[in-house]
Order: C-alpha cells, then sequence, then structure tokens
C-alpha cells in the first residue's frame, strides 16, 4: 500500500530516529528542490537537499541560498551559462 506524503514521512523519520517533518520544512523543502530542478538537471532537486541537511545548514537558509544561487546563475554574463 502506497503512503500519502505526510503518511510516508512520518514513518521514514521514525526509522531513522529523528523528529517529524513540519508542514513548514516540507513546503521550504520542496521549494529548494523546484529551484534546483528548474536552476539545472531535474536530477538535482531531490539531491539538492541531502548537502544542505549534511552541512547542518536550516532549511530556510539552504532556500535562500538555492535562491541566490540560482539568480546569480541567471544573470547576463553567467561564466557557467551555457548560451
Amino acid at each position: 500500500m502506497a503512503l500519502d506524503t505526510r503518511g510516508w514521512l512520518d514513518r521514514f523519520t521514525a526509522a531513522l530516529g529523528a523528529q517529524p517533518v513540519t508542514d513548514e520544512e516540507v513546503e521550504n523543502l520542496l521549494a529548494l528542490a523546484g529551484i534546483a530542478a528548474h536552476a539545472s538537471e531535474r536530477k538535482a532537486a531531490p539531491v539538492t537537499c541531502y548537502p544542505a541537511a549534511r552541512a547542518g545548514v536550516s532549511v530556510p537558509d539552504a532556500l535562500a541560498i538555492a535562491q541566490q544561487l540560482a539568480d546569480e546563475m541567471s544573470e547576463p554574463g553567467d561564466p557557467h551559462d551555457a548560451g
């Protein structure tokens, strides 16, 4: 039986011995993944959350850093711009 998002997250965090993920954290993580997906290949979206957590960066801070990076990358004349 497939679980909904909340059911999966609650079971997964319990299995990890971690605190449940809040609704606000879920929304911020989805926004973080969205920024990564639009600024790079889509597969970067789920993986982007891992280094943020590994670095001990809060979700709101990671979201701000990702948004800043995406904004910088979209500026004209970016040396990493493929176009």
